[in-house]
């Protein structure tokens, strides 16, 4: 099929705004993190630094002064709770998402599961704090842990499902009528045809956990449990907030789940789309 001239025109501007529209930001922030305080209190503000400034990524890395301090505690915690919380659901949905799609079982649970995310997270704040501090719980990375699985697990189950749902199920039977056992064919059959999905999965259950902030913001007090999100807030309270040194954690705090995408972006494109239709 061959465009117009004006097609192809309008079709390169669309794309051209949305990049701009959606790196601008990321730029900006960039750019804010490597400028001086007077650049960024300047009026009229100056877009470009006047000069260069990476002090502020080399204190946060450095675990001798109260920044370093706090944002490696949060980083750790961050990766640790979004790690652990994008495995555990990943290990739970895999085989919910194959009794949904092959076994039959109920999908009126299934949207049960999935209407528990569309409840505002502020409905089992109360709840979860009153068992969690009757535990003893409050202010551990386990807690959080506990709590973004449960968050995570309808969101992966669902999309795992709609992945297995369009594999060949004629390459499964063919497994069982030579002997395989569920758990076998789950795993050797069933698993490696569905690597796609289950990198898409864990790139976005990832993402969401390591954005969540209401949960941490209440379950966490100090630096053992709080995570990035969370501790950016932190760092924009007093009575002067230096903007470069929030700007130059959210940069830092992108470069997890940058990296992560980078690593399974040959996946996640084709995780994507497997599941959105029947063949």
């Amino acid at each position: 099929m061959h465009r117009s001239l004006i097609a192809s025109f309008a079709l390169y501007s669309a794309a051209l705004l949305l990049t701009l529209f959606t790196l601008a930001p990321l730029v900006w922030l960039v750019l804010m993190s490597i400028s001086s305080p007077n650049d960024l209190t300047s009026v009229p503000l100056n877009w470009w630094p006047t000069e260069v400034d990476l002090s502020r990524y080399g204190h946060l890395v450095d675990l001798n002064n109260g920044a370093g301090q706090r944002f490696l505690a949060a980083l750790r915690n961050s990766l640790l709770t979004a790690g652990g919380a994008t495995l555990i659901a990943l290990i739970v949905a895999v085989p919910a998402a194959y009794a949904f799609s092959r076994r039959g079982a109920s999908l009126a649970l299934l949207f049960v599961f999935l209407a528990t995310i569309m409840m505002p997270p502020i409905t089992y704040v109360l709840p979860l704090y009153e068992i969690f501090g009757g535990l003893g719980a409050l202010n551990k990375t386990t807690t959080l842990i506990i709590v973004y699985s449960a968050m995570l697990l309808p969101f992966a189950t669902w999309l795992m499902k709609s992945n297995i749902d369009v594999l060949p199920v004629e390459i499964e039977q063919a497994a069982f009528m030579e002997g395989a056992s569920t758990a076998f064919t789950l795993r050797r059959v069933v698993l490696p045809l569905a690597l796609p999905a289950i990198a898409a999965t864990c790139m976005l259950s990832f993402l969401v956990a390591w954005d969540e902030f209401f949960y941490a913001l209440i379950f966490t007090s100090d630096l053992s449990a709080k995570t990035l999100p969370v501790a950016i807030a932190d760092f924009s309270a007093g009575r002067v907030t230096d903007y470069g040194v929030i700007a130059s954690v959210g940069v830092l705090a992108t470069l997890p789940p940058a990296i992560l995408a980078i690593c399974f972006q040959r996946f996640i494109v084709s995780g994507l789309a497997a599941g959105s239709v029947k063949g």
